[in-house]
């Protein structure tokens, strides 16, 4: 961060509304210049979540997920929260052998992305996983998630699809070729 940034002051923090999944605060702030501004964000969390790029042999494997918010299937990566007392690693895992039926001998830590920080404090690692072996977990979906196999050499290709568009997806999808560039599987 630059060091001549100087954040504003938090005058104060009001529960709005909330629901059985999301709170949302009013923050009454003031800026080193003085000007007040009153923003709205979502409660901030300190859980994180993981987004897995599974490789099996020279295939992507990607699933299909229902999206309520906009009423549609994405196709895109295996997701989810990293709980209590997991590693980014053991949750990647887990979330892999819930979703996609498959464990992984070698997982690789790409980066940690932020979502409309704006509004929202959460963030997603993202992370390669290799040397798939079959291995399932009862997870917490409420259907069967249909998979795809997507080839390697055609992955910048899927940004043709029309239902992987979600920006962790997109932005994993460039991670991954980044790093499976540089490292020819």
């Amino acid at each position: 961060m630059d060091k001549h940034l100087q954040k504003p002051e938090i005058l104060k923090v009001e529960t709005v509304a909330s629901s059985r999944l999301f709170t949302i605060e009013s923050v009454d702030l003031t800026f080193s210049n003085g000007v007040q501004r009153v923003y709205e964000r979502m409660r901030p969390s300190n859980r994180e979540a993981v987004m897995i790029v599974p490789v099996i042999g020279d295939d992507l494997l990607l699933i299909h997920e229902y999206a309520v918010g906009i009423d549609s299937y994405e196709l895109g990566f295996p997701k989810g929260l990293i709980d209590p007392g997991e590693t980014v690693f053991e949750a990647a895992n887990r979330e892999l052998m819930e979703e996609v039926g498959y464990g992984a001998h070698q997982l690789e830590f790409l980066t940690k992305l932020t979502m409309a920080p704006s509004y929202f404090s959460s963030r997603m690692n993202i992370v390669i996983a290799k040397g798939l072996y079959p291995q399932s977990l009862e997870g917490d979906e409420p259907e069967p998630l249909p998979q795809t196999r997507w080839p390697i050499s055609r992955m910048l290709e899927l940004l043709k699809e029309p239902d992987f568009n979600e920006a962790r997806n997109v932005s994993a999808l460039f991670l991954a070729h980044d790093f499976l560039t540089r490292n020819a599987i």
